[in-house]
């Protein structure tokens, strides 16, 4: 049971902080010799943080649902194109990269490269950040957001840091680039979801499954996510992206010694 539960825990924790949580997945279960989680524990971990998503941001969705109505504004309709533009990049690359990627998880020394760019990414984007003032996004912004959401399938890779930064980056205010990138967790967390019980289920994986531990786990992604969610949103307002930046190098670097080793 300790072991669903801290999982959970470092799901619900990374996620949406800008540190990588299927890095420190691996890295937690290769410091203390866990058991790979389970397919299903895997997906109950996700859909526990895209829960927290959808409590945080529960008015934001509301509206984008309100859009799809005649009383909808065309800011928000504008805004669900870009979500689905943006959505494209990651489930074509996760459905025909899958194998390769989840392979690459298994070099302690790539997930630390991944974390030291992103940490040096994390440090240009504290920068830019004061000079950030878009107001609202644009298609340019949607492509390039959804290009580094892609990248963020590979190991070390933050989903939640390459998608603020790109959207800071391009000159889009923190407070948008990080409401845009919370609601685009969500259609490529339950794809991944999706996507994992399907092969699992063709491939009669899913076995004796403990299931308190599987609800155990996602109820701590749950909540250690919502409080996550909003240690984010309280650095965004503070301008200070720099503390996961330096975090990110120095797990990175350590991972890159330990993994040469």
């Amino acid at each position: 049971m300790i072991q669903y539960l801290l999982l959970g825990v470092v799901q619900g924790l990374t996620e949406f902080l800008p540190v990588s949580s299927s890095a420190h997945l691996a890295l937690v279960q290769w410091l203390l010799g866990f058991d790979p989680p389970g397919v299903l524990l895997e997906v109950f971990l996700h859909l526990g943080t895209v829960a927290a998503v959808v409590v945080v941001f529960r008015s934001d969705i509301a509206d984008l649902f309100r859009a799809l109505s005649r009383r909808g504004t065309l800011e928000r309709r504008k805004e669900i194109g870009f979500l689905i533009v943006a959505t494209i990049p990651i489930a074509v690359v996760g459905f025909l990269a899958r194998g390769r990627i989840d392979e690459a998880f298994a070099s302690l020394r790539l997930m630390g490269i991944g974390w030291l760019v992103v940490g040096l990414l994390l440090l240009f984007v504290d920068r830019a950040s004061r000079r950030a003032r878009t107001r609202s996004l644009s298609f340019v912004d949607a492509v390039t957001i959804g290009a580094t959401q892609a990248a963020s399938l590979l190991p070390g890779f933050s989903r939640s840091g390459l998608t603020i930064g790109a959207g800071v980056l391009r000159g889009v205010e923190c407070g948008k680039a990080v409401r845009f990138s919370f609601l685009l967790s969500i259609p490529a967390l339950v794809g991944a979801a999706v996507l994992n019980l399907a092969e699992a289920g063709a491939s009669g994986g899913l076995g004796q499954v403990e299931w308190y531990g599987v609800l155990l786990g996602a109820g701590a992604a749950f909540l250690v996510g919502l409080a996550a969610a909003r240690i984010l949103l309280g650095v965004v307002a503070r301008g200070q992206f720099w503390v996961f930046g330096v975090y990110s190098i120095l797990v990175g670097a350590a991972a890159v010694v330990w993994g040469g080793a």
